[in-house]
């Protein structure tokens, strides 16, 4: 089992002067569950190398036995600062993609389309994918195969409106993902801010925020074992 983790090269959060980039339990939780489940893990950027930690997940406060474990582990930060660039990843290499957020995903992964080409090549492989947090924003300009929105109709979530008032980049970030997946005709659910919650529909599976990412991990390796019993 081959497991391909995309996070941001962005590090810029808006023109506050502050730094930004992934968010460092989204990408630690997923990578310990894809460890213990025997997977080889790759991850990936837009710009290859060492991406951009978003420096709030990495307060105290957002820290968890997981986030710990990834900063003590040398093989986790020696992967993670060789990330390989995105425009070389091949889908047939690949079993799944997870997509941790952080706010840098929605000014560079959502606009990139290599990450486009990504997520439509592997569903359409029959391989699924996972997203959390402000991730799922990254699907605003995946289609199927008929050109449709990707989201339309599916059941999705992501980083809710209430979630991004809570931490004061309501008027920061490019758009806010809970209006972009209703706007795109996603069927969009939500639970109480900073509850883990995933929702899966077919081969997608989306998270609404940090603490749903050990959730999604679990939901996609269950799908994922669907696939190929």
């Amino acid at each position: 089992m081959k497991i391909l983790l995309v996070l941001t090269s962005h590090d810029q959060l808006g023109d506050t002067g502050r730094t930004t980039g992934f968010w460092l339990e989204e990408l630690a939780a997923p990578y310990y569950r894809f460890v213990e489940a025997g997977a080889e893990i790759v991850l990936a950027s837009p710009k290859g190398g060492q991406p951009p930690l978003d420096p709030k997940s990495n307060e105290p406060a957002n820290q968890t036995d997981q986030t710990r474990r990834f900063e003590n582990d040398p093989a986790a930060l020696e992967a993670l600062a060789n990330t390989v660039r995105l425009d070389s990843v091949d889908v047939a290499d690949f079993d799944t993609v997870f997509y941790p957020g952080g706010h840098g995903p929605l000014w560079d992964l959502a606009e990139d389309q290599d990450s486009v080409r990504l997520i439509q090549d592997t569903l359409r492989s029959g391989k699924p994918i996972a997203l959390v947090c402000h991730a799922p924003g990254v699907l605003r300009h995946v289609t199927n195969e008929d050109g449709t929105p990707l989201v339309q109709g599916r059941r999705v979530t992501g980083f809710t409106n209430s979630e991004e008032a809570g931490v004061g980049l309501t008027d920061v970030v490019p758009f806010l993902v809970e209006d972009e997946l209703r706007g795109l005709g996603g069927d969009y659910s939500k639970i109480g801010d900073w509850q883990p919650y995933v929702v899966e529909d077919g081969l997608l599976i989306t998270g609404q925020n940090p603490a749903s990412s050990a959730s999604a991990a679990d939901a996609l390796l269950t799908k994922l074992g669907t696939l190929t019993a």
